[in-house]
């Protein structure tokens, strides 16, 4: 058995993990690359096997970073089987949608402007392109063996993070390797704790936050003390948001601050239309979450739903104060981008991070203290106050992922870590090696090894 690292390896991002067995091929996750150019530039590059020879892709969640790569899969051959959960299906459809169109419209854009380096600057994928992807899913149930192969099974149990998260048990070989996906956190304001592993020979685990600990902090006096500083100001809030699950757990804190009376009732905005189609996936799957029904429909009533983009141009020169939430999380896209050009360069102005930034991206930049940045090709002041609140990430820290190994039965051959930049990766190393003695590895970027 043969395993290939094609992504996610010694980066947050492009997850894609190749099992071969018996001339079988399994991906699991087939993620898009973000982040800085020559990550970003491997989105373009060829698999290194041909798509039509992998039989099926099993997909752990709907995040970009994990399924932002199959219009290209499937455009370059791929026609088999993908497998999720049914939110799953549901959020990847509306990621890959939402995805596409932004890059029609970058694409549109640059070469109208004129400000791409391309001759002529093309999408990596198109709406059309995803068509074609949808027909190919196939929803399964957690805890249920689905059958792969007469000797090939797997099973997806419940990895907390976002709506339909999952881990994989894969049976292969008489071995059983586990793909964590992206493990969630114990105590999520609205999702259910990640299920740990019993067993498992070897074990493939995240480490996107291995060398950090998440603040013991309260998220919502931070975020009351930042919206009420912003609006003494006479300031606008923007926060930055990932369209599902972060962008309504902010939404649950801003409801909950307003119900008593902790924020003024000031116009709240949420402005990502796939954000607001993920409310409907959380109204019909209410056994994937915590958020009492109840509580749901009036958060809903108190926020400005914005699909329309006039609205959002309508909303950037009111110049009243107001909290806007708005997409993508990582400022990679997404209309929080015509919000910071108008805003970015106002002192009075607040931009709340509340999630992962991968490096290269705006929000890193942010971050790390940038005194500019570019958007469409332009370069804009950073004069706003930029905040994170680092207890709002919707990923296990380092804790957390030591934790997730702790009820193993057995010790497993081997622990490879992935979906980690190396530093954090191998931090996690040492600390799992130290706590529970396990041979851990953090592969690189493309390597194969043979189980």
């Amino acid at each position: 058995m043969k395993i290939r690292f094609i992504g996610g390896a010694g980066t947050v991002t492009g997850s894609k993990t190749l099992v071969e067995s018996n001339g079988i091929r399994i991906l699991i996750d087939c993620g898009q690359f973000q982040g800085i150019k020559p990550l970003r530039e491997l989105n373009w590059e060829p698999l290194p096997i041909l798509p039509s020879s992998i039989d099926f892709v099993l997909l752990t969640h709907g995040h970009l970073d994990h399924c932002g790569w199959l219009p290209r899969l499937v455009n370059q051959g791929f026609k088999g089987k993908i497998y999720c959960t049914n939110p799953t299906k549901d959020i990847t459809k509306l990621i890959l949608l939402d995805s596409a169109k932004i890059q029609e419209e970058d694409a549109f854009r640059a070469n109208k402007d004129k400000f791409s380096k391309h001759e002529i600057a093309e999408p990596l994928y198109t709406v059309e392109q995803v068509e074609q992807v949808l027909p190919l899913f196939r929803v399964i149930k957690q805890n249920e063996v689905v059958s792969l192969d007469a000797q090939i099974s797997a099973i997806y149990t419940n990895a907390g993070h976002i709506l339909g998260a999952c881990s994989i048990e894969l049976s292969i070989e008489n071995k059983i390797l586990v793909f964590s996906g992206d493990i969630g956190r114990d105590n999520d304001l609205l999702m259910y704790p990640p299920v740990k592993p019993k067993k498992g020979d070897y074990i493939f685990l995240e480490s996107t936050y291995g060398n950090r600990l998440h603040p013991d902090t309260n998220t919502k006096e931070e975020l009351e003390i930042y919206i009420n500083n912003t609006i003494q100001k006479g300031g606008t809030i923007i926060i930055p948001s990932f369209a599902v699950e972060r962008a309504q757990t902010i939404m649950y804190l801003l409801w909950q601050l307003r119900e008593e009376d902790k924020i003024p009732n000031i116009p709240y905005i949420i402005d990502t239309p796939m954000g607001i189609s993920v409310l409907d996936i959380f109204a019909n799957n209410k056994n994937w979450h915590k958020l009492p029904e109840q509580d749901f429909v009036a958060m809903c009533k108190m926020f400005t739903m914005i699909t329309d983009y006039k609205e959002t141009i309508e909303t950037i020169y009111n110049k009243n104060s107001k909290v806007i939430i708005a997409a993508s999380g990582m400022i990679t896209g997404g209309r929080v981008l015509s919000y910071l050009e108008q805003y970015i360069s106002l002192p009075e102005t607040t931009v709340i991070m509340i999630g992962y930034q991968a490096e290269g991206t705006r929000g890193r930049k942010l971050l790390e203290g940038a005194k500019d940045i570019k958007i469409r090709g332009k370069y804009y002041e950073v004069k706003a106050n930029i905040v994170e609140i680092e207890s709002l990430s919707a990923h296990a820290d380092q804790e957390g992922l030591l934790n997730w190994l702790s009820e193993l039965k057995d010790k497993p051959t081997k622990v490879f870590l992935v979906h980690g930049e190396n530093q954090a990766a191998d931090e996690l190393r040492i600390k799992i090696q130290e706590k529970y003695a396990f041979d851990t590895s953090v592969p690189l970027l493309g390597q194969e090894i043979e189980l």
